[in-house]
């Protein structure tokens, strides 16, 4: 289990603009990560997931969902027949945070991915 398998979110509500973390610090981030990219001008991450058939993407969607509501931090799941993307950022302060980073380990860690 990574680090960010095991870590736990801090609650949206106590997070503040001075946790976004910067455009190296993401960076440095989703080398550690599997396939994850920085979007919408760094104020996001994001992953997409193929599956062998839509059942496949759903099950793990709802892993996902597991996870998310674990963590207590959602992502913006886009579903399209046998493809998942998931989006992270922390909506509450308009960017990355670790909150991130901790959920996208976790969902790297599901046993469909």
């Amino acid at each position: 289990m990574t680090d960010s398998e095991k870590a736990k979110c801090i609650p949206c509500g106590e997070a503040n603009p001075d946790d976004v973390l910067s455009s190296q610090k993401v960076s440095e981030r989703l080398s550690e990560l599997k396939e994850w990219k920085s979007i919408k001008d760094g104020k996001a991450i994001t992953k997409e997931f193929t599956f062998k058939d839509f059942v496949k993407a759903m099950a793990f969607v709802d892993q996902v969902a597991d996870v998310a509501e674990g963590a207590g931090h959602h992502p913006d799941i886009f579903i399209s027949y046998n493809h998942v993307t998931l989006e992270l950022s922390t909506h509450s302060v308009g960017g990355v945070t670790e909150n991130d980073f901790i959920v996208a380990g976790q969902v790297d860690g599901l046993w469909l991915v």
